[in-house]
């Protein structure tokens, strides 16, 4: 179960963290596909960035989630 995390005081949404991990892990991936020039292989680089960004959220919120 997921469960309100207490940042100096105030309570986030747990999905709001996973979030900005998210955020943060999608850098390091952006600079790589630069520095090998994949976006010059894809039709439109943003969505490619925002799929790799929702694709690394999801892979957060399946490894921190509850196991059935």
């Amino acid at each position: 179960m997921f469960r309100e995390i207490d940042i100096l005081g105030v309570y986030v949404a747990p999905f709001a963290v996973m979030m900005l991990a998210a955020w943060v892990a999608t850098f390091p991936l952006s600079r790589i596909a630069n520095h090998f020039s994949l976006s010059r292989h894809v039709w439109h680089p943003g969505l490619f960035n925002l799929c790799i960004y929702i694709i690394l959220l999801s892979l957060i919120v399946l490894s921190v989630g509850p196991r059935p």
